[in-house]
């Protein structure tokens, strides 16, 4: 008997894209598949053991080194955040309120999507209604649906208030002077300040980053992406003394796998740790 016709379509795609996808896109794809033929009540046919016998063979045949988004250290963070306030207070003398607007936008976006560990898609999703600010203390984000959320309960992240690098005090002074009420937080602005009506969408957030990166002077900026924000959250929590659990607590990860996959040692050669040996 030949395997399910949904089966056959996804070891052609899985064969076709070999070469060009990455594991975890296709991956990606097949949890997709799963997911669907289970919300419509219909048996996995994913689990088949055609499907897993091809998947390892691709494995086999296109071994590839994960990738990984470069972490934006907490240095580069202050370098940049300087330089918007610097560019802001420019453009205000100016009188250039649509560059004032996109820098004020730019900050609050990278000093959120920082400080609260957030993926691209997340900042593009968020909000101003489900936004709650306290003065002086910190913000929380909801979110009717997360990527883990399969039952739609919803999910609210916090953000502190800091006495520098703050996060609210730039999401507060981006919506203030964008005068938004409602809908996406984070929105196109053009060169006369006019506000799009509808959010980013997440494949322009990673041309973005680079951009203010690039502008504010940081070295390669290309090799940065969207989870470069969490990637550099991740490993300045655990440098400053975090635990994995309380770090996945506050990020949202639901296993230690998924926490680890965004955490750079402190000594990735282990060089400290055997020189100290050699010294005895």
């Amino acid at each position: 008997m030949w395997p399910h016709p949904t089966i056959n379509h996804f070891l052609i795609l899985k064969c076709t894209n070999a070469e060009t996808l990455a594991i975890n896109t296709l991956r990606h794809r097949l949890a997709a598949l799963a997911q669907w033929h289970i919300d419509q009540g219909f048996p996995d046919p994913t689990k088949a053991p055609v499907v897993r016998k091809v998947f390892r063979g691709i494995q086999a045949l296109h071994p590839a080194q994960e990738k990984r988004a470069k972490p934006l250290q907490i240095e580069h963070l202050e370098q940049v955040d300087q330089w918007l306030d610097a560019a802001i207070a420019a453009a205000r003398l100016g009188n250039d309120r649509g560059t004032e607007l996109r820098l004020l936008r730019n900050k609050a976006l990278l000093l959120l999507g920082f400080w609260r560990g957030f993926r691209g898609d997340e900042l593009t999703r968020l909000q101003v209604e489900h936004v709650e600010v306290a003065p002086g203390e910190g913000m929380a984000c909801y979110f009717p649906q997360t990527k883990g959320d399969r039952t739609y309960q919803g999910t609210c992240l916090k953000a502190p208030a800091l006495s520098r690098l703050c996060p609210v005090e730039a999401y507060v002074a981006w919506i203030t002077a964008s005068e938004l009420t409602t809908g996406s937080v984070f929105r196109a602005v053009d060169r006369w300040g006019h506000v799009g009506v509808v959010g980013l969408h997440a494949d322009s957030l990673v041309p973005l980053l680079r951009s203010i990166l690039n502008d504010a002077g940081i070295a390669s900026a290309d090799l940065y992406s969207g989870h470069s924000l969490r990637r550099g959250f991740a490993n300045w929590a655990t440098s400053n003394g975090w635990d994995l659990k309380t770090l996945m607590e506050y990020v949202g990860w639901k296993n230690a796998q998924s926490a680890m996959r965004y955490v750079e040692s402190a000594d990735p050669f282990a060089k400290q740790r055997i020189e100290r040996t050699l010294l005895r």
